[in-house]
């Protein structure tokens, strides 16, 4: 069970980096997310079967998820179109392009492909332990996507994306365009959800036109799970570590829903209501917190 969690909330990760992108440095709450996820499953299983190496593979469902998040601002910047309202437009367009991605299937198996975890463990076969290999590579992947990440947020067009969600009018009267900004913002941030949609399709051995359902609210959970172990909130090394730790305390959770709740009659279906409270209960915690602190100030 550790394993499992371990495997599932680093790959995850990777969706929950996009996740806090969106709603923290740039408060703009996307469910494009929905459909991005599943398109970077899609794309990267089709390329697979048709042979291309999984590198390519990869970085195509990392351009497919950039595409639709700069399709979702796009639409925000010249139509004005209300964010939350663009990104379900795109979230419901991306479910036809994704049935078409996959020949006009729902799902597809990746039973006989090499994917990037078979050649990670052929690699080190009879050196290392397969599971520790998988793991050591999820560990080194997340950890470089991180400080990728941390590098790009202390530059000066990461500090501008910062910047942007607190005071857009700030980035006006400094002179940067902030449609660019989220452009640019909502574009990474998608990016980052298709290439975790790839590397779910590549553990789980499928693509399922489905796998983004819901997958905006794990997000959140995990977004909001991870603030409780993090106590600077302008330090982006910080940040982007409670990102990890949320994303891999949320599958815990979810695990240990999974195997224990038949004690309380809980079933798999009752784990979304679960997502659902573990926000409600992050929020409440955050907002008692803040009037917390207002007191002991006054």
């Amino acid at each position: 069970m550790l394993e499992g969690i371990l495997f599932e909330g680093l790959i995850y990760s990777i969706m929950v980096f996009g996740v806090y992108i969106t709603f923290r440095f740039l408060d703009f709450p996307d469910l494009t997310v929905d459909g991005s996820f599943p398109l970077g499953a899609c794309v990267t299983a089709m390329l697979l079967l048709k042979g291309f190496p999984v590198s390519i593979a990869m970085l195509l469902a990392f351009l497919a998820g950039s595409i639709s998040g700069f399709f979702t601002a796009l639409i925000h910047n010249k139509l004005k179109i209300p964010n939350l309202l663009a990104g379900i437009l795109t979230m419901t367009m991306l479910y036809s392009i994704n049935i078409r991605v996959l020949g006009n299937r729902a799902n597809l198996p990746l039973l006989k492909v090499e994917t990037i975890f078979t050649k990670i463990s052929n690699l080190a076969s009879g050196l290392i332990p397969q599971d520790y290999t998988v793991l050591i590579f999820l560990v080194f992947f997340v950890v470089l996507t991180k400080v990728i990440l941390d590098v790009f947020f202390i530059t000066d067009l990461g500090l501008s994306l910062r910047a942007l969600g607190n005071n857009e009018r700030f980035i006006t009267m400094i002179g940067i365009n902030p449609e660019y900004l989220k452009l640019i913002g909502v574009s990474l941030a998608n990016g980052l959800v298709g290439l975790s949609g790839s590397l779910v399709a590549q553990y789980q051995g499928f693509a399922d036109i489905g796998m983004g359902q819901g997958i905006i609210i794990s997000g959140l959970a995990s977004v909001m799970l991870g603030e409780f172990f993090i106590f600077s909130k302008r330090n982006v090394f910080i940040l982007t570590t409670g990102v990890i730790t949320g994303s891999v305390f949320y599958k815990a959770i979810m695990y240990v829903g999974r195997f224990y709740g038949y004690y309380i009659n809980m079933t798999p279906n009752d784990l979304k209501l679960i997502t659902g409270l573990l926000i409600i209960i992050s929020i409440i915690i955050t907002k008692f917190g803040k009037t917390q602190k207002r007191e002991e100030q006054w």
